[in-house]
């Protein structure tokens, strides 16, 4: 997992107090955490550290935060219905063996719900390193929502239609196989998708999918690719942990270009991304915007309450980021909007 969020862009959004409890006022809006690895240090970019792991575990419980399953956020997400703010859903990627040793564990003691989004074929051909079906069957019946996060772990878009089709198929079967029941929910490998693959995870019957782009999840936003906040050694301070769990959405409407993949030689490279804010967002002066490779760019109000930002270099395989923040009246709080572009040879 690459980074996605520069110090410049974390510096310009770290509230330096820590927030003092609120009350559980009514939102539309949660924060959804992602995990890969939980102590496995020998791969930090995709690794949280125990000693990490167990301090934002410490955050969530003491701070003014209401942990909910994700189905229940999905749920309220669709309907409408209000969630307390700060909500907040815990996930992991890849169903890593430290998920079941070391992540579950804790979670459970806490009493914290979890979600875990399982790639079927490390787990199927009993690669070391991965969950066995008698794990996640465990975790299953211990209460750990079982998501789906396609069979090899493709890049889906890069996949022909009927290879990205098979690839899906495939882990649908063996879901129903060893647990007896489809997952309703969905996370892309890598992030990854496109107008493409994101027409067929809704043909497969999914109710919602993930990506893993920086942001606040909240009822006005595109089900098929809502955002997570990437937690690894790297961006898994308690700092950064607060600023995503205090954040805010920055709700926005008509993007452009509507297909986040872009082929090299054949789409226009760097992107032109455009996007028009909801009313009623305040501070929009105040907007900052950074590529993933923590380059600045300055958001330019082409008409009213719409912004075009430009890049001033060419985004590189195998994807890239954008990530943009405006601060909320609410002191120390921010609020996000993050998208992620895939970028093909």
């Amino acid at each position: 997992m690459k980074p996605q969020l520069s110090p410049a862009f974390l510096a310009a959004v770290l509230s330096a107090a820590l927030l003092s409890p609120a009350p559980a006022l009514a939102a539309d809006h949660a924060s959804i955490l992602m995990y890969h690895r939980f102590g496995e240090n020998t791969v930090p970019s995709t690794n949280i550290r125990l000693e990490q792991f167990d301090a934002h575990i410490a955050e969530l419980k003491s701070g003014p935060y209401k942990v909910l399953g994700l189905p229940e956020i999905v749920a309220k997400l669709k309907s409408g219905d209000s969630l307390p703010d700060r909500a907040v859903a815990v996930t992991a990627d890849d169903a890593y063996i430290s998920a079941f040793t070391e992540g579950w564990p804790r979670l459970k003691k806490a009493g914290i719900p979890f979600t875990l989004f399982v790639a079927t074929e490390p787990v199927t051909s009993k690669l070391r390193g991965y969950l066995t079906w008698d794990q996640i069957r465990q975790m299953k019946a211990e209460g750990v929502t079982i998501g789906a996060h396609s069979h090899r772990h493709p890049s889906l878009p890069a996949l022909s239609p009927e290879a990205a089709r098979d690839d899906l198929e495939t882990s649908m079967r063996l879901f129903e196989k060893e647990l007896g029941e489809r997952p309703a929910l969905f996370a892309y490998p890598f992030g990854e998708w496109d107008t493409r693959t994101l027409a067929l995870v809704k043909s497969m019957g999914y109710s919602v999918a993930f990506g893993q782009h920086s942001g606040i999840a909240h009822s006005k936003h595109d089900m098929f690719w809502l955002p997570r906040f990437p937690m690894n050694e790297s961006f898994g301070s308690v700092e950064r942990l607060r600023q995503a769990l205090n954040a805010l959405p920055l709700p926005v409407s008509d993007v452009e270009p509507v297909d986040v993949l872009i082929r090299l030689g054949q789409t226009t490279n760097p992107p032109v991304l455009r996007f028009t804010v909801a009313p009623g967002i305040e501070r929009l002066k105040q907007m900052i915007c950074y590529t993933g490779e923590g380059k600045a760019i300055p958001p330019k109000e082409i008409a009213e309450r719409r912004y075009e930002m430009r890049p001033s270099e060419a985004m590189k395989p195998p994807r890239d980021r954008i990530s943009c923040s405006v601060p909320s009246a609410e002191q120390g709080r921010y609020r996000w909007f993050g998208i992620q572009f895939t970028v093909a040879k």
